[in-house]
């Protein structure tokens, strides 16, 4: 299955994009890639340990994501604050499959610091074509 990668995006090496870096609040969005959930099947559970106001690094486990097939790790691809949690996808999981890079984000961080390990599109396309 061929599937899109937004060239708008950043991406992580475990599959979760990134919205909005260098905007002026510093907030970005946080999913996971339409690659990833193809791989999980249909997601039927989200937990994320953070809350709002709590503080994520960048490379570390935030959240578990459960579907049909598997279980997950959610990794935070930045540093900083969680400003804002999805609560319509922890109560209705299956959105991330209909709609990864809308309806579907998970969190929003207030980064403390600029990623500098994040691919763009191609290299995300590059990564997943190795698979």
């Amino acid at each position: 299955m061929i599937v899109s990668v937004p060239e708008q995006l950043r991406y992580s090496e475990e599959h979760e994009w990134v919205s909005g870096l260098g905007g002026e609040d510093g907030i970005v969005t946080i999913g996971i890639t339409a690659h990833a959930a193809d791989a999980l099947g249909e997601i039927v559970y989200l937990e994320l340990q953070p809350s709002e106001g709590d503080s994520v690094e960048a490379g570390e486990p935030c959240g578990e994501i459960e579907s049909t097939k598997s279980v997950s790790d959610i990794y935070s691809p930045v540093s900083g604050e969680i400003t804002a949690i999805n609560t319509s996808v922890v109560d209705e999981p299956k959105v991330i499959n209909d709609d990864p890079y809308g309806e579907g984000w998970i969190f929003k961080v207030r980064i403390s610091e600029e990623p500098g390990d994040l691919l763009d599109s191609a290299a995300y396309d590059k990564l997943i074509e190795e698979g």
